[in-house]
């Protein structure tokens, strides 16, 4: 695979937000039990030592959690962090694939629990799990 090419599976995500438009494109695949996102590191992804900041770890871990909790829950409005929390294991740099790769753990009625291993070119540099609120759709 050439450092810029998209490992198969992900194609462009579609939801967008303010806080992640910066760091298109983005790529997500879906997976049985969640949903990987995933991005070629380059500059605007990194810190002053080149490898890629923590805080777009922790935005793209919490993102995909959130995500993948969200798609195995009916009628509901959305869902809102109520923990979250990284180890960080090892580095990414500029031109690795950096994948969050999310696994629901547990759903319910009002919290759902998520893990995620953040892989850059297929090696662990992060772990992180989520607990986030679930919010009722209006009836």
């Amino acid at each position: 695979m050439s450092s810029s090419a998209i490992p198969d599976g992900f194609t462009r995500h579609t939801r967008r937000s303010g806080l992640t438009d910066p760091w298109e494109p983005l790529y997500a695949m879906q997976r049985a039990d969640g949903l990987s996102l995933g991005l070629r590191a380059a500059e605007a992804h990194a810190n002053s030592r080149g490898f890629v900041h923590g805080g777009l770890i922790s935005a793209l871990a919490d993102n995909a959690m959130g995500l993948s909790c969200a798609r195995q829950l009916t009628e509901i409005s959305g869902l809102v962090t109520v923990n979250l929390s990284l180890d960080f294991l090892g580095t990414a740099r500029c031109e690795q694939w950096l994948e969050v790769r999310a696994t629901v753990r547990k759903t319910g009625r009002s919290l759902c629990f998520a893990e995620a291993l953040v892989l850059a070119d297929g090696e662990v540099c992060a772990r992180a799990s989520g607990v986030f609120k679930v919010m009722l759709a209006a009836t």
